[in-house]
């Protein structure tokens, strides 16, 4: 609001744009530099998806290797069922922000007017994905879940109580997807190292766990009449 109604402001996004990923990226290379260290290769990355910041920053270096033929990794997005612009969006030009201020960009978008619903708690709540990784996801190199948000909050007490560590609803998202792959391989007795993205504690979520805790938390999932309407608004760009 500031930056719109003041001179010399200048309005720019936290996420989905490439210089934001290239910002968080220092966490991919510090990730990279330590699985080198301890002569750990990964087999699949995994990391949580709204507008892409997160998980753009954490690949970047490995998906570099991939890109060059240098290693193979599996990439894994994972995103709110409430929010599911990777596995229920269209692949189109659209503004990067609901303010429709950002140049529009090509990407996997549900429509800038795009509104989860107030009960969605676990974040992650961006309309549009990062032009950069919508454009890997649609060559193959990435794949896409999208989680309910219960599953989310079981799978971050369920960590919480293991690792001593309480993390944020977005993360939790990655955590619900990387136990997923260890049952997975637990069943099969294929073996996995599995890297996932711990971005942030959860204890200014309190009242979301509590909600959860309590059982009176739902699932919201958009019907596919909700997302039409939002994706009817989006600019027409051939």
């Amino acid at each position: 609001e500031c930056a719109t109604t003041h001179e010399g402001y200048r309005y720019v996004l936290g996420s989905v744009l490439s210089q934001v990923l290239l910002h968080q990226s220092i966490i991919g290379l510090e990730t990279k530099t330590a699985c080198e260290k301890y002569d750990i290769k990964p087999d699949m990355i995994i990391g949580c998806a709204g507008g892409g910041s997160n998980l753009g920053g954490l690949i970047s270096p490995f998906m570099g290797e991939k890109l060059r033929g240098e290693a193979d990794y599996e990439f894994i997005a994972v995103e709110p069922a409430s929010c599911p612009s990777l596995t229920r969006g269209v692949y189109a030009y659209d503004f990067c922000d609901t303010g429709a201020v950002c140049p529009l960009a090509k990407m996997y978008t549900l429509g800038s007017t795009f509104i989860p619903s107030a009960n969605h708690a676990g974040g992650l709540r961006y309309h549009g994905m990062s032009s950069v990784l919508s454009q890997l996801y649609h060559d193959g190199y990435i794949t896409a879940r999208s989680v309910e948000q219960t599953s989310v909050f079981a799978a971050a007490e369920q960590f919480a109580r293991t690792e001593g560590i309480l993390p944020a609803p977005e993360s939790s998202h990655a955590i619900r997807v990387a136990i997923d792959e260890a049952m997975k391989c637990k069943e099969t007795g294929e073996e996995k190292t599995i890297l996932f993205g711990l971005t942030g504690t959860g204890y200014f979520d309190m009242v979301a766990y509590q909600k959860f805790n309590d059982h009176e938390m739902s699932d919201y999932i958009p019907t596919d009449e909700e997302l039409k309407v939002s994706m009817d608004r989006m600019p027409k760009v051939d």
